[in-house]
């Protein structure tokens, strides 16, 4: 199979590597495609794309080569012997940022380039631009740039670093912030749960809607951590919210919820407060959780 600079190959036809094919596909990329399970490339074909019998094929097909695979060993799996060199190899599968920095250097001893990514959406968000998607990527800037647009085609491309383990290191930043969200909407609508009165769906609004307004101490907690004061722009401090957390506690206890999901958070709340820090907010709880 003779070389296409200007297309693309991509490794994986899972879920989400399917959305990344139809999104190149629709904007005209020329794509090779490979997966481990053959089937799944064949609805591919009536779009325009290529199916390569082998990953060695795929990767040998196009100078960039994208893979979106279960983890960082299947990888290593599937490129294992394949002649990587003077290809630009963007990983988009979900792994850590030790693994993307390890990745890095496993691909440079292979005559490639590299970038690592984290795609911060679901596969109905690829190559829907109005949705929000973006991916985040780390590693050499010149080899981003050089592919930013075909980069951008499935959803917006951000480069983080030129050290390859940010990507990682931000989409699990960022999915972490998301479960502790996601831990606070559960124990809400678990104080609700049992009241026959108030309807789930009428809450919702009004539960978004306070979330969205907090989500603004993200940026007064990053500005209190680069100058090192965390009573800085206080507006309720730990030692008024330590107060109130007991109504939170006692309320659960009412309705019948275990406490289980905020209790972790409130117990470093009070270790902090015990420290002398009663005029902060949470920022110093970050400190609590370093080791």
């Amino acid at each position: 199979m003779e070389e296409n600079i200007s297309g693309l190959t991509l490794l994986g036809l899972g879920t989400m590597g399917t959305a990344l094919a139809h999104a190149w596909l629709a904007a005209g990329h020329p794509l090779t495609v490979w997966n481990r399970t053959p089937g799944r490339a064949k609805p591919l074909v009536g779009r325009g794309a290529r199916i390569a019998a082998s990953a060695a094929e795929a990767v040998a097909a196009n100078r960039l080569v994208v893979t979106c695979l279960l983890d960082d060993a299947s990888v290593g799996e599937t490129l294992d012997g394949v002649d990587l060199a003077g290809r630009d190899l963007v990983n988009l599968t979900t792994g850590t940022p030790a693994q993307g920095r390890a990745r890095a250097v496993w691909a440079a001893e292979r005559g490639a380039r590299f970038l690592d990514g984290g795609i911060m959406a679901v596969p109905p968000m690829i190559g829907v631009q109005e949705a929000g998607a973006f991916v985040l990527y780390s590693g050499s800037h010149d080899l981003f740039d050089e592919h930013r647009d075909t980069l951008a085609v499935p959803a917006h491309p951000v480069h983080v670093g030129e050290d390859a383990g940010y990507a990682a290191l931000h989409d699990v930043a960022l999915l972490s912030a998301m479960t502790g969200m996601f831990a606070g909407i559960a124990h809400a609508f678990a104080l609700l749960r049992r009241e026959k009165e108030i309807s789930p769906r009428e809450f919702a609004p009004m539960l978004a809607g306070w979330l969205t307004a907090m989500t603004s101490s993200a940026y007064s907690t990053a500005d209190q951590l680069e100058s090192g004061d965390y009573t800085r722009n206080v507006t309720s401090n730990l030692a008024m919210m330590v107060e109130g957390n007991a109504t939170m506690l006692r309320t659960a206890e009412e309705q019948g919820v275990s406490a289980e999901l905020l209790t972790p958070f409130m117990t470093l709340m009070e270790r902090r407060l015990a420290d002398g820090h009663g005029d902060e907010d949470t920022t110093g709880v970050i400190d609590l959780i370093l080791h």
